[in-house]
């Protein structure tokens, strides 16, 4: 098995022509190697013996070196190869099947296989993220590549392989077998789940100091996974969690708002006029818990909320972009992350379990005007059902159970993750730093029982949402009729676990 590779001869078949520049090397058209011009509107290019015997040969085999010299083949050293962009062209809105089937690449997988089966002897390069590494290894050795460099090349190359035809199998289960028409991704769940990740950041280490972690991106650009860091040490398991949850409720508001997040939870949000009264409100629900928290807004980050929030230590700010004057104001908190996050859109939830995976739709419900029912004898006033829809929204982001109160805007106290829900109330009212006289309340599911109700209003709570569905809700309601609440049932579950 050969140590080195020599690059003497390369064969270059690239969609992507990024970082290829003109070099000065003297370069031939593959129909100038194979003696065939292309054919087939392209269909058949390299799909000839002299290049896939140039490839494969082993050098070292005297009867592989007889037989290509026999043929007139000629070694390929390096293999560059970049492939038809599949799934670019399946997202496009009406793309046809025809334009589907002929950005299949055919050619360029064999290539891709072939040199990366034959890695000993050849290099293959898949992308143009590797260009400038080669590039200065083979300057510093005289034009070779090392074994080790051959074998990580080899390694991405089937991976690669591997990604492409999983778009393509994936893609293609949605074409109609009657009318070859890409339909639109629909709720049903495919009978193989295929995934392709590309590993972007190792980390400290995981949940616990004794656990190993690591991040992977879908390479989309977007979503949390593909955020851009500004400043700031690097980001722990813990800090993306956080930062996932931070970003997902900062999304839920079209007003500006501010999320900070402690260990999945909101220990506060709010609404404002801007971004600093938003944060200012946030603060006064939970000032405590807020200490070394994480932060989602859902607009860009000026100087003015920067001053505010640089009066608290925290761990992680995630806005869409931070302007010259926050950036500037944050530089002396040299710990502090600042990510940019490009919004995007998550389909389906992933729990592992042993033996396999949980696969749901992602919880983005809205809640509608249909959905809400007034289920007692008063109803909310107009103040009353502002902060309902507020608290509710907010709720649908914390562990269950869940119960939050609220004001107009302005969470007041959480109480997340009790087996009971009763509890749940008791531990909102508690940790309330806000008086509770006035506000609503949200609850992720039904109450069983009226004694949550009760709780609620004996906190000083004035009306409550929740989805109903018990088989007591004659009882709770009467209980709420009694304690003169309003209430507001939405058919909708929001579980959090």
């Amino acid at each position: 098995m050969s140590s080195v590779t020599k690059i003497k001869r390369a064969i270059l078949s690239v969609t992507d022509k990024t970082g290829l520049g003109d070099s000065g090397i003297a370069v031939k058209d593959i129909s100038e190697l194979t003696g065939f011009p292309e054919m087939l509107d392209g269909r058949v290019k390299t799909l000839h013996p002299k290049v896939y015997g140039g490839i494969l040969h082993r050098r070292e085999d005297p009867k592989h070196v007889a037989a290509v010299a026999e043929h007139g083949i000629a070694a390929i050293d390096m293999v560059v190869v970049n492939l038809y962009a599949f799934e670019k062209t399946a997202a496009k809105p009406g793309v046809a099947f025809e334009e589907l089937i002929e950005n299949i690449d055919i050619g360029g997988p064999s290539m891709i296989r072939s040199a990366a089966k034959n890695f000993h002897d050849v290099a293959i390069v898949t992308s143009p993220s590797d260009y400038d590494s080669i590039a200065g290894e083979l300057g510093q050795s005289g034009g070779s590549l090392s074994l080790a460099t051959k074998w990580r090349l080899a390694q991405r190359a089937f991976a690669t392989t591997a990604a492409y035809d999983s778009a393509i199998a994936s893609t293609l289960e949605r074409v109609n077998a009657a009318s070859f028409q890409l339909s639109p991704e629909s709720g049903v769940f495919p009978p193989v789940l295929r995934f392709s990740f590309q590993k972007t950041l190792d980390l400290r280490y995981g949940e616990n100091p004794h656990q190993k972690a690591a991040m992977y991106s879908d390479g989309s650009g977007a979503g949390v996974a593909n955020a851009r860091q500004l400043q700031g040490k690097e980001l722990s398991y813990n800090n993306i969690v956080d930062l996932q949850a931070a970003w997902d409720l900062a999304q839920e508001f079209n007003e500006p708002v501010v999320a900070i997040i402690k260990h999945t939870n909101p220990c506060g949000t709010a609404t404002g006029k801007t971004l600093a009264e938003a944060f200012k409100r946030a603060l006064e629900c939970d000032p405590v818990s807020a200490f070394g928290g994480v932060i989602g807004v859902n607009r860009p980050i000026g100087g003015e909320a920067a001053e505010e929030m640089h009066k608290l230590f925290l761990e992680v700010i995630a806005a869409p972009a931070f302007d010259e004057a926050a950036k500037s104001k944050f530089a002396s908190k040299k710990n502090l992350r600042l990510v940019e996050v490009v919004p995007a859109a998550q389909k389906w939830t992933l729990k592992n379990i042993s033996g396999g995976l949980l696969v749901q739709d992602t919880d983005i419900r809205p809640l509608r005007d249909a959905d809400l029912k007034v289920v007692t004898k008063r109803t909310p006033t107009p103040e009353e059902m502002r902060a309902l829809l507020f608290s509710w929204k907010v709720c649908k982001h914390v562990k269950s159970n869940a119960i939050v109160y609220a004001r107009d805007g302005q969470t007041v106290g959480v109480g997340a993750g009790q087996m009971s829900r009763v509890d749940s109330a008791k531990i909102g009212a508690m940790k309330a730093q806000l008086p509770l006289k006035g506000t609503v309340a949200a609850s992720d599911a039904f109450f069983p029982f009226p004694d949550g109700v009760e709780e609620i209003a004996k906190a000083g709570a004035t009306a409550i949402i929740q989805p109903g569905g018990s088989q007591r809700d004659p009882e709770v309601i009467e209980a709420a009729d009694r304690l003169g609440l309003a209430m507001l049932f939405t058919g909708v579950r929001h579980f959090r676990h």
